[in-house]
């Protein structure tokens, strides 16, 4: 298994979807684990891990992206800090 770390920034109208909590384990396989989040009613900044099969994380990567989801890909020791601009 690998784990993959991502910074994610949900648009507001997909705030209140259970992208992570819920469709990255029932659809993708994988095994998602927010580490920090900052969420208001008009954005919400997320990092995350993604454990799973490498092929599987690129589909769930793509899903977010496709459904409107900023997702960078944080690499060791790297971090993120923002807010809405």
């Amino acid at each position: 298994m690998t784990i993959r770390k991502f910074f994610c920034t949900f648009p507001q109208e997909l705030i209140k979807e259970p992208i992570i909590s819920h469709t990255l384990n029932a659809e993708f396989d994988v095994v998602p684990n927010i580490r920090a989040a900052s969420i208001t009613e008009h954005i919400a900044l997320v990092a995350i891990d993604i454990e799973g099969e490498p092929a599987k994380i690129e589909l769930a990567v793509r899903y977010m992206r496709d459904r409107g989801v900023k997702v960078e890909e944080l690499k060791d020791g790297e971090t993120r800090t923002g807010g809405a601009r």
